[in-house]
């Protein structure tokens, strides 16, 4: 196998996130679910934006935002996520370059304008998100990069890009040439909704060997196997995937691997904020402990601190350097 260019590489929605407190009043008045995730169209977009107060912007999508956490631990970290040529789409290339990360995905010309989400965080810290995918739903296979695939060791997929039909092709394109350059493929769940949505097609990807590892959450495992057991659907996920992690908010997370399960617990914080990329960020600490080589249990602690960092304040991405924090903490960087 060939040395790697790059330590993770992310394929996901490139979304502009808008994030702002409000009440569960404002949830209410615009008939949100709170704490789930709804696609939107432009119209919907603009009449929420109008409605929102100040807010905070920077480059986002879940699969972007553990791109970015793998650069922040000092790997080597690449991305592919479509935006489209307009300013938005201009501040979301600077804005992901200027974490670390390559970004070489041309954006369209023509078509929806780029991608956002608008976060709506309340008192409890609990996220509820409205997205609109614009371009970000318009990656081709023609927009992967086979010779970057092949140089990257873990190829990182998004579950919420597995909607669009030509999305699902450049992902099955980039897994297959992953594999057949000796790399491994990482899939996250993304959301229960998501599950909801793609079950078999999700389960085929594991059963079939297109994906080696799976990131969940409690709410996406126990919809993938329709099951209110934890331990159930957790022995099913160690019979379907080669590696399955499971997060489970404050009680840690479950890794599950054929030869045995390794729990891990949270680390503490002082007090929650928000919780957007909470999961995003974990993935990024555990995607990095693997490129390292430090074994199961520190790469779950080292999930468990990005994690930890990045609910304790507004927004996705950490305040402070990953790589620093994990050191500090005795920690494999």
């Amino acid at each position: 196998m060939a040395d790697a260019k790059y330590d993770v590489l992310g394929i996901g929605n490139a979304i502009f996130d808008v994030l702002v407190q409000t009440d569960e009043g404002f949830l209410a008045r615009h008939g949100m679910t709170k704490g789930g995730m709804a696609l939107i169209d432009e119209a919907r977009a603009a009449a929420v934006y109008r409605d929102m107060g100040p807010a905070t912007e920077m480059s986002g999508g879940s699969g972007a935002n553990t791109i970015v956490g793998v650069a922040g631990f000092g790997a080597r970290a690449a991305f592919i996520g479509k935006v489209k040529n307009d300013q938005i789409g201009g501040l979301y290339t600077h804005d992901i370059r200027a974490a670390g990360v390559a970004y070489e995905t041309k954006a369209a010309d023509a078509g929806p304008a780029t991608g956002c989400s608008y976060i709506l965080v309340t008192p409890d810290g609990e996220r509820t998100m409205n997205t609109y995918l614009g371009a970000a739903q318009d990656l081709k296979p023609a927009d992967i990069d086979e010779a970057q695939i092949a140089a990257s060791r873990i190829v990182y997929l998004e579950g919420y890009l597995w909607d669009p039909q030509s999305a699902k092709e450049a992902f099955v394109k980039a897994a297959t040439i992953a594999h057949g350059a000796g790399r491994q493929v990482a899939l996250t769940l993304s959301d229960s909704f998501c599950v909801d949505r793609y079950r078999d097609e999700f389960l085929d990807l594991m059963r079939k060997g297109t994906v080696d590892l799976v990131f969940a959450n409690e709410a996406e495992l126990h919809s993938l196997y329709q099951t209110s057991d934890f331990d159930t659907a957790l022995k099913q996920l160690r019979a379907d995937t080669k590696l399955g992690v499971v997060t489970r908010s404050e009680k840690g997370c479950v890794v599950a691997a054929k030869d045995g399960v390794v729990a891990v617990p949270a680390h503490p914080i002082e007090k929650l904020v928000d919780t957007t990329g909470a999961g995003d960020l974990f993935a990024a600490g555990f995607l990095f402990g693997l490129v390292r080589d430090a074994g199961y249990e520190n790469a779950g602690r080292l999930g468990a601190l990005a994690a930890a960092e990045v609910i304790q304040h507004i927004g996705a991405r950490p305040q402070v350097s990953l790589k620093e924090l994990a050191q500090q903490k005795g920690l494999p960087v």
